[in-house]
Parts: structure tokens; sequence; C-alpha cells
């Protein structure tokens, strides 16, 4: 792990609050730190490769950036995530819990190897409860008291694609732990939400496109929508009051596969 400061100074905008995000290198954390950064917030920029997280905070050269290398599930990283954080910004008003993989894709369950199965697991679900953890300790002591964590579930919390067991265990296991931290933080004013997105138009979805398998065997494309939709519902997420949550969202591609049987 290692942070490095990228641009980060006041605009002229006033700073709505600092957040941090995981994931931020790429597809759908990009998006959110963008439309963050441009809207007045100081953001933390976490991810796997540095040079993708400078990127990103080249893309809103005006605005306040941390660029922290961090691997989610590694206890250390995220802790250091978080000092630096508070290190640099003085405390933390919004996780956007957003790293994860989808993993090996079109394995049977049969075939899928228990290094594949722990890597999804180890980022997708305990990656999300050590960056959820942190913030909550911090939210907690900190003063004024309190924060907004937003959890990226995915329509997959709901219903599988085939062959997706790890991606899908995960994901619903989310919802669990967005339940959880929702009532263990009520009386430190820390709201937590969770947010499900189908087909966001990223490199992770891009084979949609062209074609994805589906439940009755065929393979067919799919639409997508414009990742800055879900960058916006996001926003609209985290600037809520914290007496107002929304618990749970589901933010989809109009017309792709998903309602109803096909």
């Amino acid at each position: 792990m290692n942070a490095k400061q990228t641009g980060a100074k006041q605009t002229g905008a006033e700073q709505t609050g600092i957040a941090v995000v995981t994931g931020a290198g790429s597809g759908i954390g990009r998006a959110v730190a963008v439309e963050l950064l441009r809207a007045g917030w100081s953001v933390a920029l976490a991810g796997r490769r540095a040079e993708t997280l400078e990127e990103t905070a080249a893309l809103v050269p005006e605005g306040a950036t941390l660029a922290v290398r961090t691997d989610v599930s590694r206890p250390e990283d995220v802790t250091a995530l978080f000092a630096a954080t508070v290190e640099h910004f003085g405390r933390v008003d919004l996780l956007f819990n957003n790293a994860g993989t989808f993993g090996p894709g079109g394995v049977p369950v049969e075939e899928l190897p228990y290094e594949a199965w722990r890597h999804v697991v180890d980022t997708n679900l305990n990656g999300a409860f050590l960056c959820a953890q942190a913030a909550y300790r911090q939210m907690k002591e900190q003063q004024p008291q309190g924060g907004r964590i937003i959890n990226n579930g995915s329509v997959s919390a709901h219903a599988p694609r085939p062959h997706s067991v790890a991606y899908t265990a995960t994901k619903h296991a989310l919802t669990g732990l967005t339940k959880s931290l929702s009532l263990d933080g009520r009386p430190y004013r820390i709201a937590v939400g969770q947010i499900d997105i189908g087909n966001a138009a990223t490199d992770m979805t891009a084979r949609m496109q062209t074609g994805a398998l589906q439940a009755n065997g065929e393979v067919a494309p799919e639409p997508v929508m414009d990742v800055a939709d879900v960058a916006r519902t996001v926003r609209h997420m985290a600037e809520l009051p914290l007496e107002a949550n929304v618990q749970f969202a589901t933010v989809l591609a109009t017309a792709m596969p998903y309602v109803g049987r096909g």
C-alpha cells in the first residue's frame, strides 16, 4: 500500500464532504469518484493500480484527491487507507464500497477452482467488510459523529446469471452486510445503504453487448446503460442528510433481461 497526493486542493465550490471510493481506477468506481469530485467532494481514491488512480484524478484536475494504492482483501492495506485519508483530509463522511471482481466467467460449479472462489470472496465480501469496519470505526469516533456507507451490490444480489456462483453468493452476502451495518450504525448517525446495478457500460460488462449466456442456454446481446447514470444515483444517496437513507436502490438498463422471465 502506498499513498500519493494528486492535485489535493480546495476548489471554488464548497467542499461537500470527504469520501473514500474503492475500485476507483476504472468502471463504476471511476465514474462515481469523478461525479463526487465535480460536485465538490474531496475523494480518497483506492485501488490496486496507482497509475489508474492517477488517471481518475486527472479527469478532474481541480479536485481534491488522494490516491492510495490498496488491496481491499488485505487488512493492513485497508487500515493504511483510512489512516492516510484521515491524516490528509481530517475525517471520513462517505465510503463507496465498490471494489469487486466477477471471477472466471462461464465456469460451471463443479469445475470452479477453490482459489478462484476464494479470490472472489476475499475481494467482494471480505474486502467490503474490512472497508466498512474501518469506516465505521472512524465515523463513530469523529466529531461531528457519523457518516454514510454505500455498498455496491448488483442485480445478482437478487437473481443469478448462469455459472456465477462465487459472484452471486458474495452479492447476496453484501445485502446481509448492508442490513447489519445499517442496524448497528443507528446509535452513531452512520447511515448504510446499497445500490444494486445492472448492465452499466464498463469494461467489465463489454461482453454483454456482443452476447451473454442466458438462463435458457442461449447467448444473446443485452442492452446497457451509461455508467454516469449510476454515478448520479450514488451522488444522490450520498448527499442526503444523515436523517434520511436510501436503504436499497436498483439501477439497471431498462430493457435488460432481469424483471420477469427474460
